[in-house]
């Protein structure tokens, strides 16, 4: 069988993230740089994997990180391939790092940052969070992201993913045009149009990347495991706006179909 590495995603794995709202990529970067990743984001931290008595809250968050590791870890000749296959050959801009980082730790309370919710991708500057917009081309981001720098299993507060999700977003976006909806417009209801959808668990080893439609349907959850749990969550940035001279890209194709555009 040829090597992942080299050919990417199959065409049947692309249909899935069409059709689904994602993509697990496994071994997308090696265990080596999973390891020098979290070694710095515990000194980040001032904790050890080794003093669990230290370990006295849910949720540690670290901000964006550019040093050799984590962008070597987004930028593998695999996930290049990929980016390529499912955002289109060259619309996107190379990570220069990785982030954020919500480092969970095993715990009886409540994280406080679980609710459903899609990540907006403009409008940022304004200081309400809930007036941060998304727009049914969406504009801002290629794709959502997850990387795991720890193994999660299903008790390690692993992502919880509304499968096809994407789908009910777009047709919900279409009616705001360019301008778009607010977080606060989407979240109307809390999210009760996807509440019927099947939930993925991202689970995997470390290493492993989820390679999601930039409107599916997400969400945190408790740590109920031993071991605390490492992950990125960043975007990936479009090269520009959307070009119509271009064939659609599978993220495009996604989002026509839900809304009843063809493709």
């Amino acid at each position: 069988m040829p090597k992942l590495e080299h050919h990417g995603l199959t065409p049947r794995q692309v249909q899935s993230f069409i059709d689904d709202g994602f993509v697990k990529v496994e071994n997308a970067f090696s265990d080596d740089l999973a390891k020098q990743c979290r070694d710095q984001l515990w000194a980040d931290i001032g904790l050890s994997p080794d003093q669990p008595e230290h370990w006295t809250r849910a949720v540690v968050r670290v901000g964006f990180k550019a040093t050799p590791p984590f962008i070597e870890a987004a930028n593998t000749l695999l996930l290049h391939k990929v980016y390529d296959q499912l955002a289109g050959d060259g619309r996107w801009l190379a990570p220069g790092g990785l982030g954020t980082f919500p480092i969970r730790f095993p715990s009886t309370e409540a994280p406080g940052d679980d609710g459903w919710h899609v990540d907006v991708s403009f409008g940022t500057a304004n200081p309400d969070f809930m007036e941060w917009r998304a727009n049914v081309k969406s504009s801002g981001r290629a794709l959502l992201m997850l990387f795991l720098f720890s193994d999660v299993g299903a008790d390690d507060a692993p992502t919880r993913i509304r499968k096809g999700s994407h789908a009910t977003i777009a047709r919900e976006l279409l009616p705001y045009g360019e301008m778009g909806a607010t977080l606060r417009q989407l979240a109307a209801e809390d999210w009760a149009s996807t509440k019927d959808c099947e939930i993925e668990l991202a689970t995997g080893a470390a290493g492993s990347v989820y390679l999601c439609h930039p409107f599916l349907v997400h969400s945190a959850q408790p740590h109920r495991g031993r071991r605390p749990r490492f992950m990125a969550q960043p975007p990936l940035l479009p090269r520009g706006e959307l070009d119509p001279a271009l064939p659609p890209s599978p993220v495009q194709i996604a989002i026509r179909r839900a809304c009843g555009l063809g493709f």
